[in-house]
């Protein structure tokens, strides 16, 4: 019968059909929204989720950090793996803003092992064990100086404003009695990692030093050498497994949609004697139809009956 068609005959009977899959398609479509659903249900109640901020050097557990955020929130043992923060930097555009920032993490289990290191950066996660840690954000954490060639010293840095991308952090390195009711000192000022600015005792402007320049400035007899800006990481950690599913919905509905428009066509066939009696439906694009029923019977050879002699 040509065209694409599955042609069963039976005696003087025809029965032809083609896009069989085009008929069933849009109970994949269903199905499949079905499964998004389920998916996006089960990522609303069995997910964990959680954001810390560390300071380079320091280890966090998963488990510590990841909350439930339904009832169906299973824990796992990937939920024991220590997190080791080994780095935190940042890259900078030429007008000294910041661009980028990293962090060098790495896992291990329960026995000490490394399992997996990776450096993570905005819009580049590590994926492990069904858990995701997103690299979202920073801070100050301390500031590493040598005063009068003792130390080094660390001073914590406070976040004096952290609004945006316009941040800035101070610290205080008393000068004298601390314990004084009117204690003096030097303050310390950053916006990021690379440049540190220092005011004397009397809140004048001394300089601007940068961490491991190792570049000493004096203020008002007391030596300060700047040796390391220590910076913390903010991560943001999640589990989902309720994505998989999502993705596998969106594909299948998807491949379904597109199948759905294939036309489901059938054709029946009655020949009785010289007559031939034609009938058949689709159910999408019923013109072409018509057109592709006419060609086919333009197909068929003629029969013409014998005059008797």
């Amino acid at each position: 019968m040509g065209a694409e068609y599955e042609v069963f005959v039976k005696g003087p009977s025809l029965y032809a059909f083609k896009g069989l899959a085009g008929r069933f398609a849009p109970i994949g479509v269903h199905l499949a929204m079905l499964l998004i659903m389920a998916g996006g249900t089960l990522s609303a109640a069995g997910s964990f989720r959680g954001s810390v901020t560390v300071p380079q050097g320091l280890n966090f557990v998963v488990g510590d950090v990841l909350d439930p955020t339904g009832f169906l929130s299973t824990p796992t043992e990937v939920f024991n793996t220590e997190v080791h923060v080994n780095k935190f930097y940042m890259d900078y555009y030429d007008s000294g803003q910041v661009s980028q920032f990293h962090t060098d993490l790495s896992l291990f289990n329960l026995d000490g092992k490394e399992v997996m290191r990776k450096t993570i950066s905005v819009n580049d996660p590590l994926r492990f064990g069904g858990i995701t840690i997103y690299q979202t954000d920073w801070s100050f954490s301390a500031l590493q100086i040598l005063k009068d060639d003792e130390g080094p010293f660390n001073l914590a840095m406070a976040p004096l404003r952290v609004n945006g991308d316009k941040k800035l952090f101070g610290t205080f390195l008393p000068d004298g009695d601390a314990n004084s009711s009117n204690v003096k000192g030097i303050s310390m000022l950053a916006r990021d990692l690379q440049s540190i600015v220092l005011y004397d005792q009397e809140g004048k402007f001394v300089g601007v030093r940068r961490p491991n320049s190792r570049l000493p400035i004096d203020i008002n007899g007391t030596k300060i050498v700047i040796e390391d800006a220590i910076g913390s990481t903010g991560l943001d950690l999640k589990t989902d497994p309720g994505v998989p599913i999502v993705y596998a919905g969106f594909g299948a509905l998807m491949l379904t949609t597109c199948i759905s428009y294939l036309s489901h066509s059938q054709v029946w066939a009655l020949q009785d004697g010289t007559s031939v009696t034609i009938g058949g439906k689709t159910n999408r694009a019923k013109a072409e139809f018509q057109d592709e029923i006419n060609h086919l019977l333009d197909q068929v050879p003629e029969i013409v009956e014998s005059s008797p002699s």
